[in-house]
């Protein structure tokens, strides 16, 4: 199976090991075990236990805990996975095959176009604006969705931009697919993380009867090191998807499924941490844009990365790649999410580096004029 490069990961594996100010990281500030250990006062009998396989689809109190995310999900609605990336290629695994219509929405991951793609797909994108605050054009949604349109991809909260899809917008979207029997594939692994009173938007899973939620413990739970992410849909969605993991997944590590437990049964302690966090960091980041003139932005509302446009005559990997160079300082090119001319910055780490690696930024933009 040929597949395109992986360019946000690639950039990442070139240069995050060199990063003195890394601004492109995605995640909140990572918790550790010991921290997580005293959030919970958990119980460390796990660690008596025999490294087996474990449970095979994740443990019951894992699921319990995953579907308590959701407003009308049970246990058997979820499948554990390696991660959202998992998660999301097992679903197009299942779903799609040569000369399936496929419509993506982007900017996104870039799993949502290139593994349909690489299946033989016929993939079409949405291409997100800036203009319309990130959010979708409808009719140019429904425009691209054909009366055979197998899948509909999207990302909500959107990464990078930090737009939150609402939810009668949401209920539209369902309408189109609706009307070629179309599932929707929604990519939630910053769902939990809008900056408002209610930090939970409505799932897919829980609107749409083919919709089909991903998530991990990575962004919301600040946990990425579990790898640890799941699948939400309808029991037949489910059995489907559990036939291909079959052939890659087996389980989780019982150690990963146990930690997840635990942050899933304190997760309002811990994204009560995590938005007083990014709502520091994006206080940082709001600070440095309004004194920025060669910056715009439309600021997030959700998530913990901002899609920001520069006015600088340069490509946004040379930009990025010089600023690393003579800096220190990095930053994800817009590029790599198909997007010239804009830059992604993560605001949800190590406040003081943010705030002097946008210093740094600003200086350095002034020596390119």
């Amino acid at each position: 199976m040929l597949i395109d490069n992986f360019k946000v990961e690639d950039w990442f594996n070139k240069y995050e090991k060199d990063a003195v100010y890394d601004l492109a990281d995605t995640c909140v500030e990572s918790l550790s075990i010991n921290e997580l250990l005293r959030i919970s006062q958990a119980d460390l009998s796990v660690f008596d236990r025999k490294l087996n396989y474990g449970d095979i689809h994740g443990s019951e109190r894992l699921k319990q805990g995953i579907s308590s995310l959701y407003e009308d999900q049970e246990p058997q609605n979820i499948t554990v996975t390696h991660g959202a990336i998992g998660a999301n290629q097992l679903v197009m695994l299942t779903l799609v095959e040569p000369q399936d219509k496929v419509v993506s929405i982007i900017p996104t991951y870039q799993q949502h176009y290139s593994i349909p793609k690489s299946l033989g797909a016929d993939v079409k994108t949405l291409v997100l604006k800036e203009e319309n605050r990130w959010l979708p054009d409808l009719d140019e949604l429904e425009k691209l969705v054909a009366e055979d349109t197998k899948l509909i991809c999207m990302n909500n909260p959107n990464n990078p931009t930090g737009a939150i899809i609402p939810e009668e917008m949401i209920n539209k979207i369902v309408n189109i697919a609706r009307k070629s029997n179309a599932y929707i594939l929604c990519d939630e692994v910053y769902r939990g993380l809008n900056h408002t009173e209610e930090h939970f938007g409505k799932s897919i899973a829980d609107i749409y009867e083919r919709g089909i939620s991903t998530g991990s413990m990575s962004k919301v739970f600040s946990l990425a090191g579990l790898r640890l992410g799941w699948i939400c849909a309808n029991t037949d969605i489910i059995k489907q998807v559990n036939k291909q993991r079959e052939y890659n997944t087996i389980s989780v590590g019982i150690l990963d499924d146990y930690f997840a437990s635990i942050a899933l049964e304190n997760k309002d302690i811990i994204i009560s941490r995590n938005i007083e966090k990014l709502l520091i960091g994006k206080r940082v980041l709001t600070d440095w844009l309004e004194k920025e003139p060669l910056i715009d932005c439309v600021i997030p509302h959700s998530g913990t990365t901002a899609f920001v446009r520069y006015n600088l005559p340069v490509k946004s990997e040379e930009l990025c790649t010089k600023l690393q160079h003579e800096t220190g300082v990095m930053i994800l090119p817009g590029s790599t999410m198909e997007y010239e001319g804009y830059l992604r910055i993560g605001y949800g780490n190590n406040f003081e580096k943010l705030e002097k690696g946008l210093g740094i930024f600003s200086d350095w933009i002034r020596k390119q004029i």
